[in-house]
């Protein structure tokens, strides 16, 4: 028989596979763009909350010309700042007393020429403390330090600070409504584009921010996070 008759077979069915992957083709095509259609959304959820910590640094001075009678001095505000603090609910263990800095203005090349004392003593008192209620209490009283000639310095680095330590404990529920409200708007999206929302693509949880809810209160914090969450789209 003929080699040139023998092909014929095999050579038919060669082309016939062609026509038929080339009519497939498209459907394979727009099976695949399909599964590709997806919307890609972020869903919010903030929570106020109390803070569970404070900082609370209390910084005066003692001046005056005499080394020994400063230091006397100093300790005489201290131990009456100690009792008031103790009075009021805090344990001597959330009490910290750093040690004095004391400078000599005559010693000084640079500064002002105002040098009626010669020593500056600076001290430090700090409450950390989880009762931040028994801590705010003390601070709207602590003008009853003023008649014993404590006035407390509000110096840069000696700023209260109010924390919020127990993030780990919110932080499921808080994930759960952020992916539930980026569900919600993904389904609105689905739903204004004649689709329906399938299953989750691909999801990320960003980043958990804490701050003062305002300036006059940051005893309150506001705590927030987004998550970013892809879904697929079907007909």
């Amino acid at each position: 028989m003929d080699n040139r008759f023998s092909k014929c077979p095999s050579g038919f069915y060669i082309m016939l596979g062609l026509v038929v992957l080339a009519v497939m083709m498209p459907v394979s095509v727009n099976v695949f763009k399909s599964s590709e259609r997806t919307v890609a959304v972020k869903g919010l959820c903030e929570m106020e909350i109390q803070a569970d910590k404070v900082i609370w640094p209390l910084s005066f001075k003692v001046v005056g010309n005499d080394i020994t009678q400063i230091y006397a001095e100093n300790a005489g505000k201290c131990r009456e700042i100690e009792s008031f603090l103790k009075a009021g609910g805090i344990s001597e263990a959330e009490i910290t007393t750093a040690l004095p800095k004391i400078s000599d203005k005559f010693a000084q090349e640079y500064g002002s020429n105002d040098r009626t004392f010669r020593y500056v003593l600076t001290q430090v008192i700090t409450v950390c403390s989880t009762n931040v209620p028994t801590v705010l209490e003390l601070m709207q009283r602590q003008s009853a330090l003023i008649a014993k000639d404590i006035v407390f310095q509000s110096d840069w680095d000696c700023q209260t600070r109010f924390l919020f330590e127990g993030l780990n404990e919110i932080k499921p529920q808080m994930i759960e409504e952020a992916t539930r409200n980026a569900r919600e708007v993904a389904q609105k999206f689905a739903k204004d584009s004649g689709s329906r929302l399938g299953k989750i693509k691909n999801a990320t949880q960003g980043t958990f921010s804490i701050e003062d809810r305002d300036v006059s209160t940051p005893e309150v914090k506001k705590v927030r996070v987004v998550t970013n969450v892809t879904y697929y789209l079907t007909r």
